[in-house]
């Protein structure tokens, strides 16, 4: 969901963007005018998160899927080993990817019991020579977030971040390299957005081609090749939008409240709602949750969506009921949607 301000904003500025007598989508990738919306997307996203100039802002294609096999190819040599982080789907997919060029530890895994938890930092055993550590730090199929910035005690981290970056503050100094795809809480699909420490990309390999190079996607200002013009534009205007509410401070405070309002529904369902993730490891993002058959979850899904809260059917590999509350789905939404989880809890005992 994107912020109501920025589509109607757009819109305003869809047929001429700064008199141009251009859209967005047709002006040149080398001219002033989005040479500034680019920059402007930068220094946004550089308040938003405290990244410092030791960091590199880069715009990539490929979603965070690219990511998957970019990082490994750039930083995993076939002598080293990357430590895995496993909480859900797409940390499975992102080792299965790193697999390819070097060797992998998996240093936790809560797989077995069905993706329900996030491990305490003490219960992880660094590889100390590890290339890096990888992490997602909110797994949208299953549920769970971390509730803290994994610390490396020295092991560069590198995490995906695509569900719930932006959604709060982090200490972006335990990261070297974060990226996510934008079309969760930064902007429409399209478009991937990567942090990454200088010191770090210094380490990357230069094997690969200009497209997957971190270094010359660096140098070359994230237009080694015409980037998404369009996509960097809502995203600039995304990120002044959450500035104007008082950046991931605000937005943490208004997305924890969100959270509390839909899973007391569950809480207080007496078992009709059955809750995916044990309670310390709940996504603030992605709420998910059982009924006592498929044909109820069906049931609730189609009332649902006559009632216009559309999206509530869970991730296709593992069915349930799944609601996402990104930055600009609003309170009301939330109350809406626990209301109706009341009545048809009541309806359908």
């Amino acid at each position: 969901m994107l912020p109501v301000e920025v589509l109607a904003r757009a819109q305003a500025e869809m047929l001429s963007f700064g008199n141009s007598g251009m859209s967005v989508m047709e002006l040149s990738h080398r001219s002033d005018l989005f040479g500034n919306i680019l920059q402007r997307a930068k220094d946004h996203l550089r308040m938003l998160l405290s990244a410092d100039e030791r960091y590199e802002i880069l715009f990539l294609p490929g979603g965070a899927t690219m990511q998957f096999s970019m990082v490994p190819m750039s930083f995993l040599l076939r002598d080293q080993t990357a430590d895995f982080v496993v909480t859900g789907s797409w940390s499975v997919k992102a080792k299965r990817e790193a697999r390819k060029y070097g060797a992998v530890r998996e240093i936790f895994s809560s797989e077995q019991s069905g993706f329900r938890t996030v491990p305490e930092q003490n219960q992880l055993d660094f590889s100390s020579d590890a290339a890096y550590l990888h992490y997602t730090s909110n797994e949208t199929i299953d549920g769970v977030e971390f509730p803290y910035d994994l610390d490396g005690n020295g092991v560069p981290v590198v995490c995906d971040a695509s569900s719930n970056i932006l959604s709060k503050q982090i200490d972006i100094t335990k990261y070297s390299l974060l990226y996510a795809g934008a079309q969760k809480n930064l902007g429409p699909s399209g478009v991937t957005v990567v942090i990454i420490r200088r010191d770090f990309m210094a380490k990357a390999s230069d094997a690969a081609i200009p497209l997957l190079n971190y270094k010359e996607i660096a140098a070359a200002d994230s237009m080694v090749n015409t980037p998404n013009t369009w996509g960097i534009y809502l995203i600039s205007l995304v990120c002044q939008w959450l500035l104007e509410r008082g950046g991931t401070e605000s937005i943490e405070r208004a997305n924890a409240a969100k959270a509390v309002i839909v899973y007391k529904a569950i809480d207080d369902s007496e078992g009709f709602y059955m809750g995916h993730v044990e309670p310390s490891a709940r996504s603030n993002m992605n709420v998910t949750f059982r009924l006592q058959s498929e044909d109820l979850e069906v049931k609730f899904c189609t009332e649902a969506e006559a009632h216009e809260m559309a999206g509530l059917r869970g991730h296709r590999s593992v069915g349930g009921i799944r609601a996402s509350m990104y930055n600009a789905f609003p309170l009301q939404g939330a109350e809406r949607l626990a209301d109706f989880m009341r009545d048809f809890a009541r309806r359908n005992r």
